[in-house]
């Protein structure tokens, strides 16, 4: 079998379900299906974007032409046909020629598009989308049990001081979550930056008579958002996390674990699903102390209207 041959066999093993035949569908699902379940980092969304931009174009450039639209290095093309299974670019490349060839020409059966690779950028957009539906279901399933985010819920509305942590991308989730939760709750700490000052920071939550940490820490993991947790553990606060569906040392750390997956088709992650996971937990939170919620609320828009800050 010659190397064009396996890459294309590679190709085909990797392409999730058996129908209709990889040689039948159509050329944004054939080229999409390749990046499917696969954790890329930002470079090397960068160069599948650039694949589904310009795809009739890019299957036919050299590595070091390739690299150079993208700005990127070789080794970085290399180290991205790896990630994906392939044993170089070169192997990628026999896999991404005969889809791009069948761009241009059309799928059989149906109008060929003006443009291909419009069509593909118009597939890509959707199926990201496709995939945040998937992850949302997803935590569908796990609200199901209502009896542990209830108890979840009571368990961070009974802490007092509550510390939120997110650092790096995780820092915008951790965010929404204090904002918001500062309108039920009257001691909410916010953690977004790591070291000595995460630690510092959870030692006098402790000391303050903190009992729990919420903490959230979405791909990709930092080495500083492992030793927070274990700084967090070590002062004997019970650590709440909200990550991706991935087993690790992070996992490890935690008491209790939330899984909500991030959307990883596009250039940069999307949280639809650990934003609802985390509006889920106000939820529960308000309803933990619905007393305390509703007075907290009421002073809350009685400051907003003495002080104008919405329209």
């Amino acid at each position: 079998m010659s190397s064009g041959q396996q890459a294309r066999a590679q190709a085909a093993a990797i392409t999730p379900g058996s129908t209709p035949p990889d040689q039948e569908r159509p050329p944004a699902e054939r080229l999409l299906a390749l990046f499917d379940g696969r954790r890329l980092s930002p470079g090397q969304r960068r160069i599948a974007q650039y694949l589904v931009d310009h795809l009739t174009e890019a299957a036919f450039l050299s590595i070091t032409e390739l690299a150079e639209r993208v700005g990127v290095s070789q080794p970085s093309v290399t180290r991205f046909a790896v990630s994906l299974g392939f044993s170089g670019y070169p192997a990628l490349r026999d896999v991404l020629q005969p889809i791009a060839l069948s761009a241009v020409a059309g799928t059989p059966g149906t109008p060929g598009p003006a443009d291909p690779r419009e069509q593909l950028r118009q597939n890509g957009l959707q199926a990201a989308v496709d995939a945040e539906i998937e992850n949302l279901e997803s935590v569908r399933r796990l609200l199901a049990d209502t009896h542990q985010v209830l108890e979840i819920g009571r368990e961070l509305a009974g802490s007092v001081p509550l510390t939120v942590l997110g650092l790096r991308i995780s820092a915008s989730l951790a965010e929404y979550f204090a904002y918001a939760a500062r309108r039920i709750h009257p001691d909410v700490r916010l953690v977004t930056r790591g070291g000595s000052v995460a630690y510092d920071a959870l030692l006098q939550a402790r000391a303050a008579g903190g009992t729990c940490v919420l903490a959230f820490a979405m791909p990709r993991h930092a080495h500083e958002s492992l030793a927070a947790l274990r700084a967090a553990r070590a002062a004997g606060l019970r650590v709440v996390l909200i990550t991706d569906p991935t087993v690790g040392p992070l996992v490890e750390e935690a008491d209790v674990v939330l899984t909500a997956g991030t959307g990883s088709r596009l250039v940069f992650d999307s949280y639809a699903a650990p934003g609802m996971l985390s509006a889920a937990l106000l939820q529960a939170m308000a309803d933990a102390d619905p007393e305390r919620t509703q007075a907290r609320l009421e002073q809350y828009e009685q400051a907003a209207d003495q002080h104008g800050f919405f329209l």
